[in-house]
């Protein structure tokens, strides 16, 4: 590598003579200095490039013999994420810096300043781009070893580091390029914090939520979730710094703000897929002026129904020993009494127990809520054994389906608005 770089030398320093000449022939008058760069700069760019493909192709052939994801995964991700692209870059361009001296010796060295800035600021470029290039490696070899916590965590503090890389690269390029310290850049800034931090608001709202969220392991990408706030219910596809994506059930996509994960409601519905089971939490509303107490001919009526025939004989047997020695015991109102909401209720607590798409490990439970003035919700509560969502509204939708036509049978009353 030293022989060609010599050779190279050699060779450039033989045209650079002849090449100077020319170009204070041919360039007008006033301008040969402007000529002088724009040709220094293109042959140092073929130089840069020759020696970039050469470092390229020997950088590349190394990381390629540890081509096996499972036994070498830092050095895959690296090569991956094209870290290696960024050390050949880097090593080109100081071959660039340590020569061009030599190749122009003689020949208008008032140019030699502007090509050394300009070396000075393609490192600083180069060094930006492998920094990114850097966390995308980090992010490739977490998600080889499938670490969703720690993918959130680093999104969180390389978007940060984006932002901030971006920042200090740019006061860094500034002071390359007109020669100025970065110190006097950055006491410039120090009046204008306070718009910064308001400029920035979001950004340090989002690097602080995706810590908390990566370090709280209470979501992480793919988890199924429920936002009630945005009405919104999918898969969590991307957690950025800013925004955070939700691929909703209807193949559409949301976007939310991520410091959102923190202020907000969050249900976290993964465990219903991970345990093999979704619940139904679903009201029946029934008129109460529909509700009566059952007569006998109610009850030897519904004795036709299986689900009802051993628990009206028991009851009825039950509710006339105890009217034996009561008095008046001929109003329906005295002592116990059966109620039609009340059969109904046991008869749909037995034909969801029947019912072999239900978790029968979980509770299943057929219960009155609050009544409101839509009239008494009468609530089933349980689980399928299915978490498919196709599935599970075929189940959900049957026994709903069943129960409201059955409610007529006891002569209740579903509410509804009546036009």
């Amino acid at each position: 590598m030293n022989d060609q770089l010599e050779e190279t030398k050699d060779l450039i320093q033989g045209l650079s003579e002849p090449l100077y000449r020319y170009i204070n022939q041919i360039a007008p008058s006033g301008l040969e200095f402007v000529f002088h760069i724009i040709v220094k700069i293109l042959l140092l760019c073929v130089i840069f490039l020759v020696f970039d493909f050469i470092f390229k192709i020997i950088i590349n052939s190394v990381f390629r013999i540890f081509h096996n994801k499972e036994k070498y995964p830092i050095i895959n991700s690296i090569y991956a994420s094209r870290v290696t692209n960024s050390i050949a870059h880097i090593l080109a361009l100081l071959v660039i810096g340590s020569i061009h001296e030599s190749i122009f010796a003689g020949a208008l060295k008032r140019t030699t300043s502007f090509i050394i800035r300009s070396v000075n600021l393609g490192l600083v470029m180069i060094f930006a781009g492998m920094l990114y290039r850097g966390l995308t490696a980090f992010r490739n070899y977490l998600i080889i070893k499938q670490d969703y916590y720690k993918i959130m965590a680093l999104n969180a503090i390389s978007e940060t580091m984006k932002i901030l890389g971006i920042f200090i690269f740019s006061v860094v390029g500034i002071c390359v390029i007109f020669g100025i310290k970065g110190t006097t850049i950055v006491g410039s800034l120090g009046a204008i914090t306070a718009v910064l931090v308001l400029v920035f608001r979001d950004t340090i709202l989002g690097f602080v939520t995706g810590l908390h969220v990566a370090t709280s392991k209470n979501l992480k990408v793919g988890d199924w979730v429920s936002i009630p706030k945005y009405n919104l219910e999918g898969n969590i596809a991307e957690i950025n710094l800013l925004t955070t994506k939700i691929n909703n059930f209807d193949r559409t996509f949301s976007t939310i703000p991520t410091y959102d994960l923190l202020s907000t409601e969050i249900r976290n519905l993964q465990v219903i897929s991970e345990t093999n089971a979704r619940r139904i939490k679903k009201s029946i509303y029934f008129n109460i002026n529909s509700f009566k107490f059952l007569t006998e001919e109610d009850i030897e009526r519904l004795k036709n129904i299986n689900l009802l025939s051993d628990y009206l004989d028991k009851k009825s047997a039950e509710i006339k020993k105890e009217k034996e020695n009561m008095a008046h015991k001929e109003e329906i109102i005295n002592g116990r009494q059966l109620t039609n909401i009340g059969v109904f209720r046991y008869y749909a607590q037995k034909y969801v127990e029947g019912n072999p798409n239900l978790d029968k490990e979980g509770p299943i439970l057929v219960r009155q809520l609050d009544i409101t003035p839509q009239g008494l919700p009468l609530e089933i509560y349980s689980f399928t054994n299915d978490t498919e969502w196709q599935r599970f509204e075929k189940v959900q939708s049957d026994i709903f389906d069943h129960l409201l036509v059955a409610s007529k049978e006891f002569d209740l009353e579903i509410m509804q608005i009546k036009i």
